[in-house]
């Protein structure tokens, strides 16, 4: 073998370790149709330079990363304040509706600081799940009783700044919030959400800037809280920005009828008439919808971002996700309320949610789950440079355990499947986002007690008894 053919066999040329990058091994790669045994791959500045397959042993130098590695996982939609509420909303019983009255109370003790704090300990906890993206979907905006920061994005430069401490990617969805109701302004306790008018919020929205892991989107936060006739400027906004817009979409049923009442239409017909459909439009939820609804979100190519363990927590209700799909829309994952921050958890719960729906298995493949919790997901916050492990692509990727309790067991062909059914966050071991190990070996690198920042930071706005 000369110097110019170093390839091993059956695999791709080895090619000398650019200055300054990393290589890393991995002992198992899903490479987006299948999983590959011994995969190097090669990153600089904050990208994947090269991917060879057939390296049956890590070359010198390399990282050695055990287990099944994936593109970075894309939480596509977080409330990340609501992981104050984990547990103190299982006591009892109540229905969304009662279950928001102690979202609104926990959302009234923040400020910039605070804010700061449970997010920085909320993406971290991502990290150690293998989330490298997460969509913010943004209301938070004012202080209590809706006078402005001196900053009028202090709250949004706060969640952005915490991403950065974190080590993940963010995509801001600075979100429209302008109304209670159909016809009705806002309570004293959403005050601090609304901007009075769009025109108002996409001022204050225009002033958020970028960073290299951030990216600034819309959202809509439902019809009820956007007047009709401003839908509009939210949409347009995003569209002249290309930037994604995301949008709470018939969660409840309750949202349906008053819509019905107020305009003679769905949620979804509201939207398409208002031009807030489209290929960067991601519906969140989209649980209660009708024939015509999905025809009109398929018909858009409009994504739809699934919640499931948010959605069962708050008894919503399945949505149709498999026709969905099958009429266009792609489908995107979220841990939304943060019940649990999993998205092995909320891929495998799709499928299975389906399967009780209907009593047959099998509608999605684990291939298909993983999409849509990386590349789909990717997509919808409008990081289309991300997802995959392929070159030129963003040098985001994760790596599951195949030894631990949960995963022991089955051959390495069905790493996939023993990703998507048997594994959980807990089984996350490394988590690279740009090319550098933010969780190594289950430890946060930049967060190293994780746990007790969560608690800090909860206790610092819990709701008192």
């Amino acid at each position: 073998m000369t110097p110019q053919d170093t390839t091993p066999p059956g695999g791709t040329p080895e090619r000398p370790t650019p200055p300054g990058a990393t290589v890393y091994w991995l002992e198992h790669a899903w490479l987006g149709d299948r999983t590959e045994p011994g995969v190097t791959v090669e990153t600089a500045q904050g990208r994947i330079t090269a991917v060879r397959t057939g390296t049956a042993t890590p070359p010198p130098g390399a990282v050695a990363l055990r287990g099944l590695t994936l593109p970075g996982l894309a939480n596509a939609h977080s409330h990340a304040f609501h992981r104050a509420l984990r547990s103190t909303v299982q006591v009892g019983s109540g229905t969304f509706w009662t279950w928001r009255e102690v979202m609104y109370d926990t959302a009234a003790r923040l400020d910039p600081d605070s804010y700061h704090a449970l997010a920085r300990a909320v993406y971290a906890e991502m990290a150690l799940a293998g989330i490298t993206c997460v969509g913010e979907f943004h209301y938070l905006h004012h202080r209590p009783g809706g006078g402005a920061y001196a900053d009028p994005n202090a709250m949004g430069e706060a969640l952005i700044a915490a991403a950065a401490d974190a080590g993940i990617r963010i995509t801001l969805l600075d979100t429209a919030y302008l109304s209670a109701g159909f016809g009705t302004p806002p309570a004293p306790h959403q005050r601090r959400f609304s901007d009075g008018t769009a025109d108002a919020w996409a001022e204050r929205a225009a002033a958020l800037k970028g960073a290299a892991h951030a990216r600034i989107g819309a959202a809509i936060h439902s019809v009820r809280a956007v007047p009709a006739a401003q839908l509009g400027t939210v949409a347009d906004w995003a569209r002249e920005r290309g930037a994604p817009l995301h949008v709470h979409l018939s969660e409840q049923t309750a949202e349906n009828d008053a819509c019905q009442e107020a305009h003679g239409c769905t949620p979804t017909r509201l939207l398409a008439d208002h031009g807030a459909l489209g290929r960067t439009t991601t519906a969140v939820h989209a649980t209660h919808l009708t024939s015509e609804d999905i025809g009109l979100l398929g018909g858009a190519g409009s994504g739809v971002c699934m919640c499931p363990t948010t959605e069962r927590d708050l008894a919503d209700g399945i949505g149709p996700a498999v026709r969905l799909q099958e009429s266009g829309s792609p489908l995107s994952l979220g841990s939304d309320s943060h019940a649990v921050i999993d998205l092995l958890e909320e891929a495998r719960a799709m499928e299975l949610n389906e399967r009780l729906r209907t009593r047959a298995r099998g509608h999605w493949t684990a291939a298909a789950l993983l999409r849509a919790a990386t590349a789909d997901g990717h997509t919808a916050l409008g990081w289309d440079d991300a997802g995959t492990l392929t070159t030129g692509a963003l040098a985001d990727f994760t790596t599951i355990a195949l030894d631990s309790v949960r995963t022991a067991g089955p051959p390495p062909r069905l790493a996939a499947e023993t990703a998507v059914f048997a594994a959980t966050a807990a089984d996350v071991r490394h988590t690279v986002v740009g090319g550098r190990r933010i969780v190594r070996d289950g430890v946060h690198t930049l967060v190293p007690d994780v746990p007790t920042e969560l608690a800090a930071a909860v206790a610092a706005v819990r709701t008192r008894d």
